[in-house]
C-alpha cells in the first residue's frame, strides 16, 4: 500500500489510476450488499427455519446499501451535482470556489506565515551555523562552483552569437562616443590632487630618479656620452676627463635639487607642479580650446577602424578564455571559487560573534519580509483560487482527496449494516 509519502510523488496519472481503483471498490461494496440483500430476502421463504438469521441479513444488507449510497451522494456531491441533478447544496466546491480560495490563503498565512511562528522559527533554526556548516562542506562548495559554472556555460553560449558580439562592440563605442571625457578626466585629476596628493607621486618619482642616478652603469654611460660631445678634447686626449668631471658636476647638481625639493613642501619647483595641474583640472573643465582637443583626440580615436577591431579581438578573446576555463573541471574559475565558498564557510564556522550578527540580521529583517510577502501570498492563492476553472479545481482536489474519501462509503457500508442489524435486533426485541 502507498504510503503518504508515496501518494505525495504521484504522477496525475497514478493519481487517477488510484481513485479510480477506489471508486470501483467501493461500487463493489454497494454491488455486494445489493446481492446479499436479494438473496436474504429470497431465502427467508425458502428456509422458514433460519428465516430469523436470514431475516437478520437482509436487515444488515439493506442499511449497508442505503449508508453506502447516502455517503456515495455526500462524496460526490463535495465536487459536482450527482446524477447531473441540480440537488440544493450539491457541487459544493464549484459553487464555493472563491471562498475556498480566500479561506486557503487566509489559513496558510493565519497558521504558517505568521510572524512570531516565522520568527520562532528562524531563531531555532540558527541559519547562520547551518550556513557555515553547509558552504565548509567541500561536497557543497564544489556543488556551488558547479552550478555557477554551468549557469556560465548556458551564457557563453549567447554571447558567442555573433550578433551579440557586434551588439557589445556598438554599445561601448557608442557610450564612448556619449562620454564627456574632457569633463571626466578633469574631474579625475582633481580627485587625484586634492589635498595634494599628486605631491606623493612626485615624491616617488624623485626617489626614482635619485636611485636611478647612484647607478654606475648609469654614470659611466653618461660620462662617455659627455666625452663624445666634446671632439676638440679628443685630439689632446681628455675628452673623457671631461666626460666625467661633466657627468659629477651635473649630477651633483641634480642630487642638490632632488634633495632640496625633497626637504621643502613648498619648494618653487613643487609650487609651479601644483599650478600646472590645478591650470590643467580648469583648462579640462571649462577652457574651450583645450576641450576642443579632447574632444577632436576622442572622435579620432573613436573613428579609427583599429579601436573596432580591438574590441571585437578582445571580446572574442575574453569569451573563448572564459569558455576555456569554465568547460575545465579544474578550471581557474570552478577551483577557486569552490576554494572561497569553503573557506568562507570555515571562517564562518569559526566566528560565533559572526553568526550571532548575521543570525540577528535576519530576524531584524523578517517582520519586513513576512509582512510584505504574506498579502502577497494570500492576494496571489486568493486570485490563482478564483482563476482557476471550476471543473478543473473539482477534479483537481478529487484527484488530491478523492481516493480517502472512498474509504466513507466503504465505511459507510459497513457502520450503516451494522447499524441496520442493531435496530432490526431492537426491534425484535422490543415487539418480540
Amino acid at each position: 500500500m502507498a504510503t503518504h509519502a508515496d501518494a505525495a510523488v504521484l504522477t496525475r496519472e497514478a493519481k487517477a489510476r488510484r481513485l479510480a481503483r477506489m471508486k470501483a471498490v467501493a461500487v463493489g461494496l454497494l454491488l455486494a450488499a445489493a446481492l446479499l440483500y436479494a438473496l436474504a430476502t429470497a431465502m427467508q421463504s425458502r428456509q422458514p427455519a433460519h428465516a430469523a438469521w436470514w431475516a437478520a441479513l437482509a436487515a444488515f444488507s439493506e442499511a449497508a446499501m442505503i449508508g453506502a449510497m447516502a455517503d456515495w451522494f455526500a462524496v460526490v456531491a463535495l465536487f459536482r451535482h450527482p446524477l447531473g441533478l441540480p440537488i440544493p447544496h450539491t457541487a459544493i466546491v464549484p459553487r464555493n470556489q472563491a471562498r475556498i480560495g480566500e479561506n486557503l490563503a487566509a489559513f496558510l498565512c493565519d497558521h504558517f506565515l505568521a510572524e512570531a511562528q516565522v520568527i520562532d522559527r528562524l531563531r531555532a533554526f540558527d541559519p547562520a551555523r547551518r550556513l557555515a556548516a553547509w558552504m565548509a562542506e567541500p561536497r557543497h562548495a564544489d556543488q556551488v562552483a558547479r552550478l555557477v559554472t554551468e549557469g556560465g556555460r548556458h551564457a557563453l553560449i549567447a554571447l558567442e552569437d555573433p550578433r551579440v558580439a557586434v551588439f557589445v562592440r556598438e554599445t561601448v563605442l557608442r557610450r564612448l562616443d556619449e562620454v564627456d571625457i574632457a569633463t571626466w578626466a578633469g574631474r579625475l585629476l582633481g580627485i587625484l590632487t586634492e589635498g595634494r596628493r599628486h605631491q606623493a607621486l612626485l615624491d616617488e618619482v624623485l626617489q626614482r630618479v635619485a636611485t636611478r642616478l647612484g647607478d654606475e652603469a648609469l654614470q659611466a654611460e653618461i660620462a662617455e656620452r659627455m666625452a663624445a660631445e666634446v671632439q676638440v678634447l679628443r685630439l689632446v686626449g681628455l675628452d673623457q676627463v671631461a666626460g666625467r668631471m661633466g657627468t659629477r658636476k651635473l649630477l651633483a647638481g641634480l642630487g642638490r635639487l632632488i634633495a632640496e625639493m625633497s626637504e621643502d613642501p613648498e619648494h618653487p619647483l613643487r609650487l609651479r607642479f601644483d599650478a600646472f595641474v590645478a591650470s590643467l583640472v580648469t583648462a579640462l573643465e571649462h577652457d574651450p580650446a583645450m576641450r576642443m582637443k579632447a574632444e577632436t583626440l576622442r572622435r579620432a580615436v573613436l573613428a579609427h577602424p583599429a579601436l573596432a577591431a580591438f574590441l571585437h579581438g578582445l571580446w572574442q578573446q575574453v569569451v573563448g578564455a572564459l569558455r576555456d576555463d569554465l568547460h575545465d573541471e579544474r578550471g581557474a574559475i570552478r577551483t577557486r571559487l569552490g576554494d572561497a565558498v569553503r573557506v568562507l564557510g570555515e571562517r564562518l564556522a569559526a566566528d560565533p560573534a559572526m553568526q550571532d550578527w548575521l543570525n540577528a540580521e535576519w530576524l531584524a529583517a523578517a517582520p519586513a519580509l513576512v509582512d510584505r510577502w504574506r498579502e502577497d501570498i494570500r492576494r496571489h492563492i486568493t486570485q490563482r483560487v478564483a482563476q482557476w476553472p471550476a471543473d478543473e479545481l473539482a477534479r483537481e482536489l478529487e484527484l488530491h482527496l478523492g481516493p480517502d474519501l472512498q474509504y466513507v462509503r466503504f465505511n459507510g457500508t459497513l457502520v450503516g449494516g451494522l447499524i441496520g442489524l442493531l435496530i432490526h435486533g431492537i426491534t425484535l426485541w422490543v415487539m418480540p
